[in-house]
């Protein structure tokens, strides 16, 4: 078992655990289901989260059976034409939309000398942290072009680990999303959930919101 004194380093998702526009991509995915007469609801906004933009629009045809009935080209333009209603909300954010406690969070990990990436499905994400003003935190961001396999695969997580030239071992991951949580455990790295912990119940450590969210707390669950 990896002990709290081995941790060097902490590897973010973005959305659900930075701030959340979650609801913004709903509100954009749901336009394009809307357009394409897809039924939209929870379950599937639910299933949205955390992976790409183009395995998300395939989960939307999928619903009713509709992968096939759109060219390459075709969704091209449905996931820019999503992209774009997505960005115009993302524009509007300010460090207002930092979900309570992060920012003090990454303030204490910089002061306390941890390294920091960032682990988003989200090509957006280097525009929502310059919103949000802490883009001077993730110098080391994972390039999601990049990424041959999204999450749950460990890919991105591990990539994390490697830009702050640590072992997964001695790094800390934390999602809101289980697909997250699984690419967390699967790239050999401690996971801390953020939200429901039935949904989360793979994750090594569970908080219900950010507010939970500190080194006091983590070296506690880390016994």
């Amino acid at each position: 078992m990896v002990k709290f004194s081995d941790i060097k380093g902490f590897v973010f998702d973005l959305d659900g655990v930075i701030t959340d526009t979650s609801t913004f991509h709903s509100q954009a995915w749901h336009q394009v289901a809307d357009k394409v007469g897809v039924n939209w609801d929870a379950e599937l906004a639910d299933a949205l989260k955390g992976i790409s933009r183009m395995d998300s629009l395939n989960l939307i045809l999928k619903r009713d059976n509709r992968e096939n009935d759109f060219s390459d080209d075709e969704k091209v333009q449905l996931a820019t034409e999503k992209n774009d209603n997505y960005l115009k909300l993302v524009n509007q954010m300010t460090p207002a939309n930092i979900l309570p406690g992060v920012e003090d969070f990454l303030i204490d990990l910089s002061d306390k000398g941890y390294l920091l990436s960032l682990a988003s499905a989200s090509k957006n994400s280097p525009l929502v942290l310059k919103h949000l003003g802490l883009g001077h935190f993730f110098s080391k961001s994972v390039d999601p072009a990049t990424l041959k396999k999204g999450k749950p695969d460990p890919e991105i997580f591990r990539r994390g680990a490697e830009l702050l030239d640590l072992d997964p071992s001695q790094c800390i991951g934390v999602e809101d999303a289980a697909a997250g949580v699984q690419a967390i455990n699967s790239a050999g790295e401690v996971s801390i959930g953020i939200g429901d912990p039935k949904v989360l119940a793979s994750a090594d450590i569970n908080f219900v919101d950010t507010t939970k969210l500190n080194l006091g707390n983590i070296a506690k669950a880390m016994g």
